[in-house]
């Protein structure tokens, strides 16, 4: 049995997106397309900076790590769920919904301290541009990025340590597109209010100490820009730090929707739309974003591309 004494149930049923057997195909195309653009994305834009010399520098060094990330959460969550859209039913096992949870713990915690990071690294180009090389040299990044993933495992670790403690019955329908937290709450046989407490304690760390973070770090980037007396100045200042301000709002005010209120003020099928656009919608426009915005990754895609088109 997999769950040993703490659990009758050896496998869950993931409810799905939608129970409208008329949107099942269309959804599945859609998702998988929005895999496709996720995983093309983000793989080109890791190649790409493994590839170009000038990129390697300590902002395109996190944005590596972003990529990789987005990647690997896509691809632990979307593949079950594309199954669900085809299927009659779409069985997990225990284990493997702890595993798929675990993993998906792990790289939203490091998405979210990696951006994080990320506005440090801005606030030393902007604020310090004489002592950012001293300041983010690749010890500091090293060091910033074992830091990163460290909360992600914390942050797995101690959600999955939450659900191992769970005691679940005979229902194993789980209200969702994925095994989350809340909807496997729903399943408990006993009160969750302790439960629901360490979520509440967990994701205030996964999500308010990083924006905390990136909050203090813009208002110094916002204060050194003011004091730019240039108009030019002012713009690319202001440039280099649209990219990363439009992917923290995404991801967060995404993430915050869904985990940050209790149930009662967001019903479970609200919460799995919100779900669904921090999963698979921003993982898909993050290297979009990134590419789009920035001149040096549209240098570098140019080199690239000719590079292969001579030889």
């Amino acid at each position: 049995m997999a769950a040993d004494n703490t659990s009758s149930v050896t496998e869950f049923i993931l409810a799905g997106l939608t129970n409208q057997p008329e949107l099942q195909i269309p959804l599945f195309f859609l998702f998988l397309s929005f895999y496709v653009v996720t995983v093309v994305g983000n793989l080109g834009l890791i190649t790409l900076i493994g590839l170009n010399s000038h990129l390697h520098i300590p902002m395109y060094f996190f944005l590596f790590n972003l990529s990789f990330v987005d990647f690997s959460y896509s691809t632990t969550l979307t593949p079950k769920m594309l199954m669900g859209f085809v299927s009659k039913k779409n069985i997990i096992s225990y284990a493997g919904c702890v595993t798929q949870f675990f993993f998906f713990c792990f790289f939203v915690f490091s998405e979210s301290y990696i951006l994080s990071a990320m506005a440090y690294d801005r606030y030393v180009a902007i604020c310090k541009p004489l002592v950012y090389m001293v300041t983010m040299s690749p010890q500091v990044c090293l060091f910033l990025l074992l830091g990163v993933y460290g909360m992600g495992v914390f942050g797995a670790v101690t959600h999955m340590g939450n659900v191992m403690f769970m005691t679940f019955c005979a229902d194993n329908l789980v209200n969702h597109f994925m095994c989350d937290i809340i909807p496997l709450l729903e399943l408990s046989c006993h009160s969750s209010h302790i439960n629901l407490l360490v979520v509440f304690i967990v994701v205030t760390i996964g999500i308010g100490v990083p924006i905390v973070t990136i909050f203090i770090s813009y208002g110094f980037i916002l204060s050194s820009i003011l004091r730019i007396s240039s108009t030019e100045g002012r713009s690319k200042a202001f440039s280099t730090c649209s990219s990363h301000i439009i992917v923290v709002s995404l991801f967060f005010g995404s993430g915050a929707f869904m985990y940050l209120k209790p149930p009662s003020i967001l019903p479970l099928d609200q919460g799995k739309v919100s779900s669904v656009f921090y999963t698979a919608v921003v993982p898909m426009l993050n290297p979009l974003i990134y590419s789009l915005r920035n001149k040096d990754v549209k240098v570098a895609l140019k080199k690239t591309l000719s590079r292969r088109i001579f030889s």
